[in-house]
């Protein structure tokens, strides 16, 4: 039977909300200090996680040397002095004693376990390489972590306490659903799930989880769209004798291109730009348009994927087939061109998330 519910992850940028500049830095040095102590942690964790799958496969211990990964205390042939999912977190408590929350620690335990589960048969086979975590990676919290989320009228925003150090919300000019989730949160009608905290360039970014209920359509799974993913054509759908071109290549190829040649003329231009600060005042018009790739990129693609699933929805189909996708996700690998101006996985998360949302089951062929 298929989850009534799934989950919804949104990006909101915070701020600490102290009143002094030196109690500021001072918390954000702490979460600087967290988030390197994660990083080291998940590192330590996947490694001694994969020694311990692999064990059996070291040939060249003795036949005498036990090997079974269970406590000793409840088998004989058991060589851990505890249970095995507690190894790795005892590892790094030791370790990191005092030095970062505790709930973060059990969190990190907890994804890396289940994620590792997931894919060690590929580990054993030798077709992935194991994960080397990055410094800046987000670090995990539960609601045990923080306090409850309660609406600030006078700053107009939201606060919440992360493990005492407090934070308000900057939505600034947003128009997207997160105020709406947040209030929802507020009244108890969502549930919050394990979250993220990303800093990035002295800014903070908490990445909060919605558990929300799947959208509640008249959809009939006999009724199948077929759709195709081009270059030429970002989507054509068909539904019975029904068909729908989503976007054109002038609307989405010619003007990502034309944002492109404006970035190579910048960027000859860069060399005589008045500096002053540095290289940061010399690129900044090639940074602004370099975001404004993607952001047209990023909101096109929206776009696309939404017009797709409100043709299956208004057509109660109930089934989505994507032909011929692992061809052409091949060739999307191989062509350079290709690889730079389609934005092909992209577009394809895009649709599985809104598919997944308005209870569309996703067939990829």
């Amino acid at each position: 039977m298929a989850k009534e519910t799934m989950k919804l992850t949104r990006k909101i940028q915070v701020l600490i909300d102290l009143p002094s500049k030196e109690e500021r830095k001072e918390a954000l040095d702490t979460l600087y200090q967290w988030q390197n102590r994660a990083y080291r942690a998940a590192n330590f964790m996947i490694t001694h996680l994969y020694v311990q799958e692999m064990i059996k496969d070291f040939l060249y211990l003795s036949e005498k040397v036990k090997y079974k990964l269970a406590d000793e205390k409840k088998d004989d042939l058991g060589i851990l002095n505890g249970s095995r999912i507690h190894t790795t977190y005892r590892v790094v408590s030791n370790r990191f004693k005092g030095e970062i929350p505790t709930n973060i620690l059990t969190n990190l335990k907890s994804s890396l376990y289940s994620s590792f589960n997931k894919e060690k048969l590929e580990y054993w086979k030798g077709e992935r390489s194991l994960k080397n975590f990055r410094r800046d990676m987000a670090f995990p919290f539960d609601i045990e972590g923080m306090s409850k989320i309660t609406y600030n009228e006078e700053n107009r925003a939201f606060c919440f306490r992360l493990f005492k150090i407090p934070l308000k919300t900057y939505l600034g000019k947003d128009f997207s659903d997160k105020r709406v989730l947040l209030e929802r949160v507020m009244k108890g009608e969502l549930k919050l799930c394990t979250s993220h905290i990303k800093l990035k360039d002295g800014k903070i970014f908490w990445l909060p989880v919605f558990e929300i209920k799947k959208e509640n359509h008249q959809l009939k799974p006999e009724v199948i769209a077929e759709a195709t993913l081009s270059l030429e054509y970002p989507i054509v759908v068909k539904i019975g004798s029904k068909k729908h071109i989503i976007g054109n290549r002038e609307e989405f190829l010619y003007r990502r291109l034309a944002i492109q040649a404006a970035i190579k003329r910048t960027r000859q231009g860069v060399t005589y730009a008045r500096s002053g600060k540095g290289r940061k005042r010399k690129t900044k018009a090639l940074t602004r348009f370099r975001d404004t790739e993607r952001n047209y990129v990023h909101n096109r693609l929206h776009v696309y994927s939404r017009r797709l699933i409100d043709f299956c929805v208004k057509h109660q189909a109930g089934t989505l087939l994507l032909l011929n996708q692992n061809e052409k996700s091949e060739i999307a690998r191989e062509e350079e061109f290709i690889v730079r101006n389609w934005s092909y996985f992209e577009l394809m998360t895009k649709i599985k998330y809104k598919a997944e949302k308005a209870g569309i089951e996703l067939i990829i062929d």
